[in-house]
């Protein structure tokens, strides 16, 4: 089975107005777009609507994050149906920014990742360990945790709008890098805890790719990896030279 390939840019707390408009217009024009690959930008939230107006050639918006209710009196939050009215086709969901710097739990990624649908989004839910628990030989312990609080309740028949996103936490931002090798392992790990909590259609079914000090210099090796299919990059996607050549591999 020939799975999706996602080559996505996120772009954290970056960027002006002008300098989100002037990036997804180089990105757009300079993609060389492939059948079975999708590309997404991940901007700012004051961006998206005018970022996704943009996008084209197989390039698609996305938002950081939201919350999981449909509005309410949550200051400072965005709703699944404000990212929608956006344009936005993709959500980033449980990015490790969001669960060790504010906070957020297991069950709140659940509840994303059950709005996201209600919404028609389509999540992009990233996992992945601290130093420390790779040190102590948790990760696959702290993947299958993870793993199975995101899809519980979710009906299988929604899987194919899945893209799960491996970031280990050490190598975010860091300047650090798993080795493709220490990367392939990591996925095959989610395969088998995916086939464990659904079955092995699904498990091979589902797009898993890599996040964390993704570079020019470094995403070769990664896209060689039978079970690495596409990137989330972080730092690298802020200039059209770098992402560029990262997604046009």
């Amino acid at each position: 089975m020939k799975r999706r390939e996602i080559f996505a840019g996120n772009w954290k707390m970056y960027k002006d107005y002008q300098s989100a408009v002037d990036l997804t217009e180089a990105v757009v024009k300079g993609v060389k777009a492939k059948n079975g690959r999708e590309y997404i930008i991940f901007p700012p939230s004051p961006y998206l609507r005018d970022v996704s107006a943009i996008c084209s050639n197989g390039v698609y918006a996305g938002a950081q994050n939201m919350f999981f209710e449909k509005e309410g009196a949550f200051t400072g939050e965005i709703s699944p149906y404000m990212v929608k009215d956006c344009g936005c086709r993709y959500i980033l969901i449980g990015h490790s920014e969001r669960r060790h710097v504010f906070g957020e739990t297991d069950k709140d990624v659940n509840k994303k990742i059950l709005a996201a649908f209600e919404a028609s989004l389509e999540p992009v839910l990233c996992i992945g360990e601290l130093l420390d628990e790779r040190e102590k030989g948790d990760t696959e312990k702290v993947l299958e945790r993870q793993i199975n609080s995101a899809f519980e309740g979710i009906d299988r028949a929604l899987m194919g709008k899945v893209i799960i996103a491996y970031e280990p936490v050490w190598a975010i931002g860091t300047g650090k890098v798993a080795t493709p090798e220490m990367a392939e392992d990591a996925h095959l790990v989610i395969r088998e805890k995916i086939k464990a909590f659904f079955d092995r259609e699904i498990s091979e079914l589902v797009p898993v790719i890599y996040g964390g000090s993704v570079k020019p210099d470094n995403i070769e090796g990664l896209y060689k990896m039978d079970n690495i299919d596409g990137v989330l990059v972080g730092g690298a996607s802020l200039e059209k030279e770098s992402f560029l050549s990262i997604i046009n591999i």
